[in-house]
């Protein structure tokens, strides 16, 4: 039997911090992959993963990508959540030329040769999201975020969109990654009781903000799901569990939930339930490090190499028949074509998926060639429930 071409790869992962609960998934998922291209005899690959706990921390990131690459000497590394720990590590990925296989959706505005984008770009899920809240609830919004880049554009598009469609802003708050203390903003916000709420906070600071909100409401005979619906881009089934009674009836856009009906998904949640049920059902997070990791197995067998040129230039126009549905690598971008899909949170821990684009969009990160985002025009999204 041909020997195997053996491909070091890093994990640079949080395994705890305030958002623990998404990055467990993220490990979890590039750990289901990994474990899947090993067990095939057949595949000409073997992973052998370097795992890093950067435990939240910007500094904690800087550290362990330089550990990764300078002394493990590792071209390829799967890792970051948040964009500001991409961007704290990027610079050391273009010194070292290696690649940063990025497993998140994030705000867009960025295109690197040493980073493959793997989670959704902004015309794949806050475009889409803006379209439905608009189309769907009325025109007045209210915006809370954790206080980085990912709140700051996100809600720059949203903020942009409403202006252009006559509505208003009704308030615009940003907090600390991790603040817990926000018993004044949901008061205001019940107060002013907007159409629907769009939120950018992440980790513990989103599951409180939930909590508190759906609390507030009920105080003041608000059915906040329906009256004052609140949605998001990275609300997922990981996070889900921990919401307790405040879990239903939040929307989401995403590229992936795990109620998506497909022969690929049906294996992927069967797989991820035997190992990994107890954090929950499989969520976007998790898919996209599957994905990145599945990616990068399948470049380096076409390569033929596991170098960082050969395996970069072989990902390129690379498709994989993911639990999403198929997803290319743009030869351009290096960001993936990804099919939009916007879902209702369930008590059970999953999403009724609500919308879906008819087919996998081109990656947009600059958002140069987007649609109006009050058009809700059907060739772009359809109503299937």
């Amino acid at each position: 039997m041909t020997q195997r071409l053996e491909l070091p790869i890093g994990l640079l992962i949080s395994q705890s911090g305030s958002y623990e609960a998404v990055s467990r998934a993220i490990h979890a998922g590039a750990e289901l992959a990994i474990g899947e291209i090993n067990a095939r005899p057949q595949q000409p690959v073997k992973l052998i993963p370097v795992t890093i706990d950067p435990a939240g921390s910007l500094a904690g990131y800087v550290e362990g990508a330089r550990v990764l690459l300078r002394d493990h000497g590792l071209k390829h590394v799967v890792g970051c959540y948040t964009s500001s720990s991409r961007k704290e590590v990027l610079p050391l990925f273009e010194k070292a030329d290696a690649l940063l296989w990025y497993p998140s959706h994030y705000e867009g505005f960025e295109t690197s040769e040493n980073v493959v984008y793997s989670g959704a770009a902004p015309n794949q899920h806050i475009v889409p999201l803006t379209r439905h809240l608009l189309g769907q609830f009325g025109t007045r919004g209210w915006m809370v975020g954790s206080n980085y880049v990912w709140a700051w554009e996100n809600n720059r598009i949203l903020r942009e969109a409403i202006a252009a469609s006559g509505g208003a802003v009704l308030g615009e708050r940003y907090f600390p990654v991790g603040e817990t203390d926000l018993g004044d903003v949901v008061r205001q916000i019940v107060a002013d009781c907007p159409d629907f709420v769009f939120t950018t906070l992440i980790g513990q600071s989103g599951f409180a903000f939930l909590k508190m909100l759906r609390a507030a409401a009920e105080a003041a005979g608000i059915d906040q799901p329906s009256d004052m619906p609140v949605a998001s881009c990275s609300l997922s089934e990981a996070e889900l569990p921990l919401l307790g009674d405040a879990a239903s009836g939040h929307l989401s856009s995403s590229v992936y939930f795990s109620t998506i009906k497909s022969d690929e998904n049906r294996q992927f949640t069967a797989l991820w339930n035997e190992r990994f049920g107890q954090m929950g059902q499989a969520s976007a997070d998790a898919e996209s490090a599957y994905v990145a990791v599945h990616l990068l197995a399948r470049a380096a067998e076409c390569a033929g190499s596991t170098g960082f040129e050969a395996v970069r230039e072989a990902v390129r126009d690379l498709t994989f028949d993911a639990p999403q549905g198929q997803v290319t690598v743009d030869g351009d971008n290096l960001h993936c074509w990804m099919r939009p899909r916007i879902g209702r949170s369930r008590s059970d821990g999953s999403f009724d998926i609500l919308v879906e684009h008819p087919a996998a969009l081109r990656p947009d990160p600059y958002l140069t060639w987007a649609h109006d985002a009050r058009d809700g025009d059907s060739r772009d999204l359809r109503l299937i429930q």
